[in-house]
């Protein structure tokens, strides 16, 4: 059986690659039918903080592309949101990471933003931001379909974050080049993916 390492190395990741992440669900626990509205409601995952200074090392930048529709449902403020972001980030940076840029749609899903996920706009901002990125040498990871759609409507490869597999419907598996659990078990594999390029 092919293993995740096997598929990552086949890539030929180096230093001018890009990695753009997924927030909720990836970097810190999703709120089921509802929105990290404060910093007392953030909690990373386990295992996130100690990978993103790993992923750092691999990929040149390191970007979060972020639907936030709680500020257009007025749940929270886009103050708020921004507060969520600059403690996130100084929480990464105390652990040894950091996060070049953070890109977020606060529009509603009814408003069809082509900032919003699957849309194309928090990517076209990125590169408009940063012009040495290049799409065919990206990753997107993230737990949503939405975030996999973003990554392949952008031509980058793609990495859904889930704990059971089982249940993806298959008309997703196209949208799909890697799966696997968490950001702390990508990381791990991009890393034996490394060791496997120095052996081979």
């Amino acid at each position: 059986m092919i293993s995740n390492a096997d598929i990552l190395s086949k890539y030929k990741i180096t230093k001018n690659w890009t990695l753009f992440l997924d927030r909720d669900g990836t970097i810190n626990k999703l709120l089921v039918d509802d929105y990290v509205k404060s910093w007392e409601e953030f909690q990373f995952i386990e295992g996130a903080l100690e990978a993103i200074p790993i992923l750092n090392k691999i990929f040149d930048l390191t970007l979060i592309v972020t639907n936030q529709q709680g500020v257009g449902k007025n749940l929270m403020t886009e103050k708020a949101l921004r507060t969520i972001h600059v403690q996130m980030l100084e929480e990464i940076t105390l652990n040894g990471g950091y996060i070049d840029e953070i890109y977020y749609c606060p529009n509603l899903e009814k408003e069809l933003s082509e900032y919003r996920k699957p849309n194309t706009g928090m990517g076209i901002q990125a590169l408009s931001d940063f012009p040495k990125i290049n799409f065919s040498k990206s990753i997107m990871v993230g737990d949503a379909l939405t975030d996999m759609q973003f990554g392949k409507n952008l031509g980058m490869k793609t990495v859904l974050l889930s704990k059971d597999h089982a249940k993806l419907k298959s008309e997703l598996t196209p949208l799909i080049d890697i799966k696997t659990t968490d950001l702390a078990s990508f990381a791990q594999e991009i890393l034996e993916s490394i060791v496997k390029d120095k052996f081979h």
